[in-house]
């Protein structure tokens, strides 16, 4: 097996991001858009995300993008500028190969370094229990569910919110 390497996204993954955050949408329950967007809007998602001095990183598998995650902003208020939303989307070729886990980890890395102090998984369908173990294997702990939030594929899905301090959290101001 391949080990996963760890590097910036940049302009030139987004046709494979593209393509896994489309098959995500379209058969998958990970998030709750009902139509994929194209790569133009991938594009200056992007880049919102890298001009607001988010991090944004792929993985690779063998040289080819196996997945890719970000932190944004959790909430667009003032007083939530030290708190993250993570994302993190596999290529399904890739599941279970230890992108989403290596992910993760450099996502929290990158965003301590910026000065984050809480990050927070809004992970869509309580039955995506690989996504809520990979939170809980690093570090998260369940703050909540909010039963039936959204409705894809006939059906009323919850949101499964995590948590996890950032450097020194809220023991200190930032």
């Amino acid at each position: 097996m391949s080990s996963v390497s760890i590097r910036p996204a940049t302009p030139a993954d987004i046709p494979a991001i593209t393509g896994i955050y489309a098959d995500a949408v379209i058969h998958r329950t990970a998030s709750f858009e009902l139509e994929a967007p194209d790569q133009a809007e991938m594009m200056r998602r992007m880049k919102a995300l890298l001009d607001g001095g988010f991090p944004y990183i792929a993985a690779e598998i063998g040289g080819v993008l196996a997945g890719y995650a970000y932190a944004g902003p959790y909430r667009p208020r003032l007083a939530y500028r030290y708190s993250v939303e993570d994302s993190i989307y596999i290529d399904t070729s890739a599941h279970r190969k230890g992108a989403g886990r290596a992910l993760l980890a450099r996502l929290i890395e990158e965003s301590e370094r910026r000065g984050f102090r809480q990050m927070i998984a809004v992970i869509g369908d309580s039955a995506q229990t690989p996504s809520i173990e990979l939170h809980r294997a690093l570090g998260f702990r369940m703050i909540g569910n909010i039963e039936s939030v959204g409705f894809k594929f006939g059906r009323w899905l919850d949101s499964v919110i995590m948590q996890r301090a950032l450097g020194p959290g809220a023991t200190s101001n930032p």
